[in-house]
């Protein structure tokens, strides 16, 4: 449940709209609904800003279809990652607007409305392989209200390909840098700007990349500083975090505009006075 929703109905109470039975019968999940073989937390997004999102991984397609049916009683956004069609079959015949995005092996639905994103967010991919780690952290930005820049196949065995790209990325908010391999390009991308970087290894590589475990101890190991590291193929913590980041510097930039309208009316009033 939103935060304009509980205080929504809470301001019904108060005036009367409402009665006291209704509104508990409206308020009866929170903080959360059990449903035995799952505890979904309604009141995530208020206290994280974003609901639960649900991990695909390990739960059977009914389990996750009705998880999904739960949050999208209560929330208005619902992702669930790491699923293929199966999966989405069983959620689509609960939820008939939900979208399976296959590039990022997510599913996603969407009934908030129309606003103006918050900008700032670019997702840089090493190469080709690495973009189903990349797309599942930019579906999660953009679900969190966030404009997306994508530049794919920028890897270090290029680097003529990522430079012709500065501009872009040094009027970042946040960026986030998803690599496999020997996992160098998070460290190049942090001496390029001075914006957040969110580094996500991948297990793509041959042998001795350990299925992610070379380039995720390279990123642990950078000498370039504001680089913070996610676990090995979690492009949703990394597009999570850039999206928190971008949202704080978004609400920041509104308190200072803010303020300077304050400022001049008062230089204004002083004037006139």
């Amino acid at each position: 449940m939103k935060r304009e929703s509980l205080q929504q109905v809470l301001e019904q109470v108060r005036s009367g709209q409402l009665a006291v039975g209704e509104a508990l019968e409206r308020l009866r999940h929170l903080p959360y609904e059990d449903l035995g073989f799952a505890k979904v937390d309604h009141h995530r997004a208020l206290r994280k800003g974003f609901p639960e999102v649900v991990l695909g991984l390990g739960k059977s397609p009914s389990q996750v279809a009705a998880i999904a049916a739960a949050l999208a009683e209560k929330s208005d956004k619902v992702l669930i990652t790491r699923v293929g069609p199966e999966v989405f079959a069983k959620v689509k015949a609960r939820l008939p607007d939900a979208v399976f995005y296959e590039e990022a092996r997510a599913i996603a639905v969407n009934r908030a409305p129309r606003t103006c994103p918050t900008a700032g967010v670019v997702i840089v991919s090493g190469g080709t392989a690495d973009i189903p780690v990349a797309e599942e952290a930019a579906l999660t930005a953009e679900l969190m209200g966030c404009q997306v820049e994508r530049l794919y196949d920028v890897g270090v065995a290029g680097l003529h390909r990522l430079l012709v790209h500065v501009d872009r990325l040094q009027r970042a908010t946040a960026v986030v840098v998803v690599a496999g391999m020997e996992g160098a390009l998070p460290s190049v991308v942090g001496g390029l700007v001075s914006a957040p970087v969110i580094a996500v290894p991948t297990s793509v590589g041959y042998g001795a990349s350990f299925q992610g475990m070379a380039p995720l101890l390279a990123m642990l190991n950078t000498c370039a500083p504001g680089v913070a590291v996610v676990n090995i193929d979690n492009g949703f913590g990394g597009g999570y975090l850039a999206a928190v980041i971008a949202r704080l510097a978004g609400e920041g930039k509104g308190r200072k505009r803010q303020g300077r309208r304050i400022q001049d009316k008062a230089s204004r009033r002083s004037e006139l006075d």
